[in-house]
């Protein structure tokens, strides 16, 4: 039996169909009668190119087509040509109808948006849902904000009475130990008066031992004196050189902290994933960046066409 098939042909992921008329016994890549034309199902309008007249030809000598090319044969018309044929309609009806039906589908075919409107349109959708989860999201943070700012308040006004009633037992506190300092500074006075007679006696013999040692050696004060001096320029010299030292460590620890905000800086960036950004910030980052570096930049949880899309053609292209 005679068979209306698609005989692929072409390259790897770039095919281009052939409308062939075969045995049904033959291979797909087998031996064929005739070549009716050609289909490319990869660009966006699906082009097409077939002898009609041939097709027809096939068709009234009882060749059945395949599922893929009866409506290939249906979308062009064929199919109800061969049917008004085998009503043994007139050349003019068969015109008047074909002219009829042609117009309709010319009019649905302006209604039914094309393969680039559709994406368009489907990436709006997303754009939209992304930007209103966006807001809902930042309602929640910005409700339960302010619920943690209550609740922070309530804490702080009840840390401030705890405070004053704190204070206010402090005070009683302090009143009754300066009460008490105040009986007991009574006997100490007294004390302190004797004490201090007593150190004023003692600084009046020693003024005179010291008035007769001073008589009797003023050359072992001055070598003191000498001893002193020197013992004071060496304290300044170690001071000096601690402080170089401080300078150093100091120096040496700001730039440690430059180098670990960098590597902040580096830690945020790097994890970022797609759900962070907008579709269009997430396809462009998947379509500059290598392939090994987008490895969980695209999380489980991201639910928009678009990037899962462009995610899949980086792989294939790579």
């Amino acid at each position: 039996m005679l068979r209306i098939r698609l005989q692929r042909r072409g390259r790897k992921k770039r095919p281009i169909h052939h409308i062939v008329v075969a045995d049904n016994r033959k291979p797909r890549d087998g031996r064929i009668i005739e070549d009716l034309g050609r289909f490319d199902n990869v660009t966006p309008k699906n082009q097409l190119t077939l002898n009609r007249e041939r097709a027809l030809h096939w068709l009234k000598q009882g060749a059945q087509p395949t599922d893929t090319v009866r409506s290939i044969f249906k979308n062009q018309g064929i199919m109800y040509e061969m049917h008004l044929i085998r009503w043994d309609k007139s050349e003019e009806e068969i015109e008047e109808a074909l002219a009829e039906w042609r117009q309709k589908r010319e009019e649905k075919e302006e209604e039914v948006p094309t393969r680039k409107e559709r994406q368009q349109a489907l990436l709006e959708a997303e754009e939209k849902e992304f930007q209103k989860q966006l807001k809902k999201k930042a309602e929640e943070a910005a409700k339960e904000k302010a619920k943690q700012e209550a609740l922070a308040a309530e804490e702080e006004e009840d840390e401030a009475d705890d405070e004053a009633e704190a204070k206010t037992e402090e005070e009683v506190a302090e009143e009754a130990e300066t009460q008490e300092e105040a009986e007991q500074e009574e006997p100490e006075a007294e004390e302190e008066t004797q004490e201090t007679a007593e150190q004023e006696e003692s600084e009046e013999v020693e003024a005179e031992e010291d008035s007769a040692d001073e008589d009797e050696e003023p050359e072992e004060k001055e070598a003191a004196a000498e001893a002193k001096e020197d013992e004071s320029e060496e304290e300044e010299d170690d001071a000096s050189e601690d402080d170089a030292e401080e300078e150093v460590e100091a120096s040496d620890d700001s730039d440690d902290g430059d180098e670990d905000e960098d590597d902040d800086t580096e830690e945020d960036s790097e994890g970022q994933t797609s759900s962070d950004m907008l579709a269009k910030e997430a396809i462009e980052h998947i379509e500059n960046t290598p392939l090994d570096e987008l490895e969980g930049f695209v999380t489980d949880d991201e639910d928009r066409v678009t990037v899962q899309r462009a995610l899949d053609e980086k792989k294939e292209n790579s």
